[in-house]
């Protein structure tokens, strides 16, 4: 049909071309009719294609492909529900679960409150239970001291009576050998056993 057209422009043009070198006026057109091609000299192509589809359409209906085509998507549609159904449990498991650890963190930090006040009251107890233990050892330390101190002073005063006493026996043995002779302690000693 194209060539058809292309080959109907150039006739016009060497028409005109033609008259216009003679010197005559430009002619008019000229329809041309063209013989449409038939398929096998019986029919027009666009009869056999409309009837070729036609025949194509009723083996379709015939073997049953509409009925498989919407079977094919009530499937399909039956699992986009059935996949839309197991993403709503999942999200509402989801959002149990969400408020579940919510609880949970709430709960722990509740918990972790009560864990530092106590420990904290722990602490206040151990410092206070160190600081009595502190001065009870403090005072019993202080007592030792004070009973070794006097333990000191009394072995000190009784080392002291000691060198007293025995300072004084020598000073008196001095005494006494230096003012009694022999005959004075044999009458003493004869006194004392006459008292006897």
């Amino acid at each position: 049909m194209a060539e058809n057209t292309v080959a109907e422009a150039g006739a016009e043009q060497g028409a005109a071309t033609g008259a216009h070198e003679a010197g005559a006026a430009p002619t008019a057109h000229v329809a041309v009719e063209h013989a449409e091609p038939a398929l096998l000299g019986v029919a027009p192509p666009v009869a056999v294609v409309s009837t070729s589809m036609l025949v194509l359409i009723l083996i379709m209906i015939w073997k049953g492909v509409p009925k498989l085509i919407s079977g094919g998507l009530d499937s399909s549609i039956a699992q986009i529900k059935a996949h839309l159904e197991e993403a709503k449990t999942l999200r509402a498991e989801a959002e149990a679960l969400r408020k579940e650890y919510a609880d949970k963190i709430a709960n722990a930090e509740k918990d972790a409150a009560a864990m530092l006040e106590h420990a904290q009251h722990e602490a206040e107890a151990i410092v206070a239970k160190a600081e009595a233990d502190t001065t009870e050892l403090i005072a019993r330390r202080h007592k030792m001291v004070e009973e070794k101190i006097s333990a000191l002073e009394l072995a000190t005063i009784t080392d002291l009576r000691r060198k007293a006493a025995a300072a004084a026996a020598l000073a008196a043995g001095e005494l006494i050998k230096a003012n009694h002779s022999a005959d004075a302690d044999k009458a003493l000693v004869d006194k004392a056993i006459a008292g006897i």
